[in-house]
């Protein structure tokens, strides 16, 4: 598996407003700048993390976007589920049930299988929270 630019610029995103989820909307333009990504692809990213229902958005003077739920409700796996479709490694199992004609007899399924179930396992232990909280012990470590 291979996460996409879209799905690595998203997961800086969602970082970025959780790290300034207190401060209410934050404009694009300012994550634009933190992030070193260009606005023009964050608006891009928009509609992908909000097919799971991950941002709120304030047009306006004071608008931009802020997470729909708190840090620590939002996963690793949701964000990157959003941003790129299915996280499957291989795409026969983007299907349930297995529409492959020959997954019955596929020794190889399995291997798969069990691929995607430690990759969701991962990425649903890990939450933004999560996230912010290490970096900070980090920062704290180090100084």
């Amino acid at each position: 598996m291979k996460i996409s630019t879209r799905g690595r610029y998203s997961l800086r995103m969602m970082i970025d407003l959780a790290q300034h989820y207190n401060d209410g909307f934050v404009a694009l333009k300012d994550i634009s700048a933190r992030q070193n990504i260009s606005k023009k692809y964050l608006e891009q990213i928009i509609p992908f993390l909000n097919r799971n229902n991950l941002l709120n958005a304030s047009k306006g003077h004071m608008g931009g976007y802020r997470l729909a739920k708190p840090p620590r409700d939002i996963t690793v796996r949701e964000i990157l589920e959003s941003a790129e479709g299915s996280l499957t490694p291989v795409s026969c199992m983007d299907n349930s049930p297995n529409l492959c004609k020959n997954c019955g007899d596929c020794l190889t399924l399995p291997i798969y299988e069990g691929l995607y179930e430690v990759i969701n396992n991962y990425l649903s232990g890990i939450t933004l929270e999560d996230i912010i909280e290490k970096a900070a012990a980090e920062f704290i470590y180090t100084i």
